[in-house]
């Protein structure tokens, strides 16, 4: 059998639609992450660390056909004899985590936190994406609403840490398994009436999954979908009052928000409340934004939309989804577990937030900017510089060094550039006495100071 041949462009580029993250980005999403964490454990939140990869099932099971996901995105692979998938989502894998190591019998709510990468095979308006970044929190073993205002509360906390301040909570009810059942069949009646003006897609969900009829984005649909009945009206009394009470925190909090009748997640495995938490840009910001698109389009683009007979540009959506999520009361009966298990999550957009114009970074903990340039030239000097590079941690000191360069010109030269203030040298007499030399670079005064001493030395210097 013959062997492909493998170009040296199919081996120095990542699949499409998998992302690196370099530096300064890394510390901008390492920076958030932090914050959130930091906020998730103020309420009393404990980490979890969630498996990249699942069965199969998992997902086929909960999220169920007529879906995107399953239909469309999940990022399948065969391990041996086992089905697997990259994780698509956190709520299913966090029940698997709470049904396997017995989390029942820990004092309930059990509430967890996770953050990682969540792979769907999907097309969006900037291209092949299959990767990106989410925050998550659940709260697992309690039906009360205060459960579902304590996810909506922690997630704009942690948004306007990240300098979002136009924020709108988006919320609906589709009830518990009562309610959803009665609505679920007035939907299907009424979209069999209008059987003929729909899209291919939606003719097939009639049958397969009636409560994505929703979130079809066809234009086709849209008239029909406005028209449809909403899930409020068919509550029965016990989801009334829980909806009513979640709406109550929210106005207790001032957290601002829209019953929107329409909105429904990609899941089935949703019941009771569903929220988003968008971001509406002001008049004027939108605007701007529509001009720096208009600007940046190519002579290319231009002609190939007149061709079409189209110059207008693609509207720039007002709101920007940062989070979502809802309840979830039978997902753990859907994956065996003995009964339901009323649970509610939330997953952050993390690169939503990151890439949004909105955003303004958050000082990340490991990220220390570097005070002190460490110059070592000779072999000598370099068998003693992690002394000198481990005392220096001990007292908290970042450096940044050259261990590739010998010649202390090359390396004084990139120290001035990198305009950090102090210098310190070990050469080859400096090394066989133990000492080093720390050079002012403003003033070009320099000391030379025994090893042992140097942690108190700089650290008083720095100070």
């Amino acid at each position: 059998m013959l062997k492909k041949k493998i170009t040296k462009k199919e081996l120095s580029t990542s699949i499409n639609g998998m992302h690196d993250i370099e530096e300064p980005k890394y510390f901008a999403y390492q920076g958030l992450f932090e914050k959130s964490s930091e906020i998730a454990l103020y309420y009393g939140f404990k980490p979890i660390e969630l498996s990249t990869i699942e069965k199969e099932i998992l997902y086929t099971a909960s999220v169920g056909a007529g879906t995107d996901i399953i239909d469309k995105e999940l990022c399948s692979l065969k391990i041996k004899s086992n089905r697997a998938a990259l994780r698509p989502m956190g709520s299913p894998g966090v029940i698997r985590a709470y049904i396997e190591h017995k989390m029942q019998s820990r004092p309930q709510p059990v509430m967890l936190y996770y953050y990682g990468s969540f792979f769907r095979d999907k097309k969006t308006r900037n291209g092949e994406s299959k990767e990106s970044k989410e925050f998550g929190l659940e709260i697992l073993g309690t039906s009360k609403s205060i459960a579902d205002a304590t996810l909506i509360k922690v997630v704009t906390t942690i948004l306007k840490e990240a300098n979002f301040k136009d924020l709108c909570v988006q919320i609906n009810s589709i009830g518990d398994k009562e309610s959803r059942g009665v609505y679920t069949k007035e939907l299907v009646s009424y979209y069999k009436k209008n059987l003929a003006n729909l899209c291919t897609t939606c003719r097939e969900r009639i049958k397969t999954n009636p409560l994505q009829l929703l979130t079809c984005d066809n234009e086709k649909c849209q008239s029909i979908k406005l028209e449809a009945p909403d899930s409020i009206s068919f509550l029965n009394a016990p989801s009334k009052k829980h909806f009513r009470e979640v709406l109550e925190y929210l106005d207790a909090m001032n957290i601002q928000y829209e019953i929107k009748n329409s909105l429904v997640h990609e899941s089935n495995y949703y019941s009771q409340t569903l929220f988003k938490i968008v971001e509406i840009l002001p008049k004027e910001e939108i605007e701007e934004k529509i001009k720096e698109e208009t600007e940046e389009k190519s002579e290319k683009e231009v002609k190939t939309k007149k061709e079409a007979g189209d110059e207008k540009a693609p509207p720039i959506p007002v709101e920007t989804v940062l989070a979502q999520g809802g309840r979830y009361d039978s997902l753990a009966k859907q994956l065996g577990y003995k009964k339901d298990l009323p649970s509610v999550g939330v997953t952050i957009n993390v690169d939503t937030i990151i890439n949004s114009p909105s955003h303004k970074s958050i000082n990340s903990r490991i990220n220390k900017k570097p005070k002190v340039y460490f110059i070592q030239f000779g072999f000598d000097a370099k068998l003693k510089s992690l002394v000198v590079t481990e005392t220096l941690r001990i007292a908290r000191v970042p450096i940044i060094q050259s261990l590739a360069k010998d010649r202390l010109s090359a390396q004084m030269a990139v120290a001035e550039r990198l305009n950090i203030p102090y210098t310190i040298i070990l050469g080859q007499r400096e090394a066989l006495d133990s000492t080093v030399i720390i050079r002012n670079m403003k003033t070009c005064s320099q000391e030379t100071i025994p090893i042992d001493k140097l942690s108190d030395y700089i650290k008083n210097k720095l100070k």
